[in-house]
């Protein structure tokens, strides 16, 4: 690395104090810190206890990212071959779904990247590595054929409405990348509604497909029954070989995710846990109140656990250190109500009926609000000096 090293050290005085670009030296330091660790103290949030910088944490999101990523890209080749009526072997389904599926990461980034750069210019502070997670989760919760205009809009909103203008990473209270996914999903209902797509067809550029949770019973037939007829069994919501958005389809791939980053420590295991008991939980409730059998409310835990982006956002969303409570008892809470609320939402509002997105938004905004009330908690029960 010592040829990297001279090269930086050479070029860094034309980059910072007087020098003739100083007014892009937030993009001289980010592409020094990809190759170094960068040497002095962080003084602002978010701290992060330990020998790995924010770049480097999120570096492993990333990586936990990884199979989430591959099976999005080839179960969306997968799809758009069976819709068009063709057998795709898996290296055909790969090179269709990166067709489909690059250009939206790569709008994502670059758009993305240009509003970090443009803050921190004009801030004069450092590039928010925390981009790299957020400009790669926010395509995966949308499907494989959203325009690239709506991608570029969507995007730009999350990073200036939901992150910019609260001052920068570490005071947001909403995850970027799901309130930008929020303001597609209302601002362009036909492009996120729930039916999820199957890109390119026989000339036509896409056809709607109904996902698992726009799927109900039938002529008196149970949810289960007719997610069985439509081809959401449990095998394959579990593997995700079934239409939907591009990261969301597979909750093994989510689980795998989620236990690197649990074993990692990246990602804080109570979040996770406490939300996939209070899904099990509410679901469960639900399931054993009588009639409405044609209905989500009848399907039980698992299909509530492995249709849709709950794992997904429990995940990666979820656990967004930012967003979420910085107490164990609050992130337990935090969790447990996500669960609860994706459930309740998906039963008694058919209108939304992914509830992960809104169940997560909705309780980062009470995420200080757990936090404090824990605080209090605690202190209420210590012993007062005499």
């Amino acid at each position: 690395m010592n040829p990297i090293k001279k090269i930086f050290d050479l070029t860094e005085p034309h980059f910072t104090g007087s020098g003739r670009f100083a007014r892009i030296e937030p993009l001289f330091d980010a592409a020094k810190t990809v190759f170094f660790f960068p040497s002095p103290v962080n003084r602002v949030m978010p701290f992060i206890r330990d020998n790995l910088d924010l770049k480097r944490y999120m570096t492993f999101v990333l990586v936990a990212l990884v199979p989430v990523i591959l099976f999005g890209i080839y179960n969306t080749g997968l799809q758009s071959g069976i819709a068009r009526g063709q057998q795709l072997d898996v290296v055909a389904a790969i090179l269709l779904g990166v067709r489909y599926v690059l250009p939206i990461i790569v709008v994502s980034y670059v758009v993305g990247f240009f509003w970090e750069i443009l803050f921190a210019v004009v801030r004069k502070h450092k590039i928010s590595e925390g981009f790299f997670v957020t400009g790669m989760l926010f395509p995966l919760t949308l499907p494989a054929t959203i325009p690239l205009w709506q991608v570029a809009l969507g995007i730009s909103f999350g990073v200036v409405m939901g992150k910019e203008v609260f001052g920068g990473t570490g005071r947001n209270i909403l995850n970027p990348a799901l309130t930008a996914r929020a303001f597609i999903f209302f601002s362009y209902p036909v492009s996120m509604s729930g039916n999820v797509w199957i890109a390119g067809t026989n000339g036509v550029d896409a056809v709607s497909s109904a996902t698992a949770l726009a799927t109900t019973g039938v002529d008196g037939g149970t949810i289960t029954q007719a997610l069985s007829q439509a081809g959401f069994s449990l095998t394959n919501l579990f593997w995700g070989f079934v239409p939907g958005s591009i990261g969301e389809t597979s909750a093994l791939c989510c689980l795998l995710g989620g236990a690197f980053l649990v074993i990692t420590r990246i990602g804080n295991f109570r979040i996770i846990a406490g939300g996939i008991i209070g899904l099990v939980a509410t679901s469960l409730a639900f399931y054993l109140v009588p009639g409405n059998a044609s209905t989500w409310g009848h399907a039980g835990p698992l299909y509530h656990l492995c249709a849709g982006g709950f794992l997904f956002g429990i995940c990666f969303m979820a656990t967004d250190p930012v967003s979420a409570p910085g107490t164990n008892p609050g992130r337990w809470m935090f969790g447990f109500l996500i669960g609860f609320l994706t459930v309740v939402i998906r039963v008694v509002n058919p209108a939304f009926v992914e509830g992960t997105m809104l169940a997560i938004l909705f309780m980062n905004v009470f995420s200080a609000l757990l936090d404090h009330g824990v605080v209090k908690y605690k202190s209420s029960k210590r012993i007062p000096n005499v």
